[in-house]
């Protein structure tokens, strides 16, 4: 079973599409965070520790994630997926965009 983490400000459209997508992949345990103290659900180092891949929707997670977890290289493989805040949950391009990014490194 691969644990995957999914990472966005808010927890609320981006990281929960795609917790949605891939939470029905009898392969996969998926999980959902946000970096701001106002997500639905804040990333902790539980989650960082759990993760064997982590997936960031735009490189200022990264860099936060970075600085409120200095171990977080050795602790999971962490991807930006470079997508933009200006889509609704699960809408029809930001699923499209997840489909023909994250797969590839889900195989690795």
């Amino acid at each position: 079973m691969l644990n995957v983490l999914f990472i966005c400000s808010e927890n609320r459209l981006r990281s929960r599409t795609a917790e949605t997508l891939w939470s029905k992949d009898p392969g996969l345990s998926v999980r959902s965070a946000g970096t701001n103290d106002s997500a639905v659900r804040t990333v902790k180092a539980e989650d960082i520790k759990w993760a064997d891949i982590t997936f960031v929707m735009e490189p200022v997670h990264q860099t936060i994630l970075v600085s409120n977890f200095p171990d977080l290289h050795s602790e999971t493989s962490l991807h930006v997926l470079n997508i933009p805040d200006i889509y609704p949950y699960m809408d029809r391009v930001l699923v499209q965009i997840l489909d023909a990014i994250v797969p590839s490194y889900l195989k690795q």
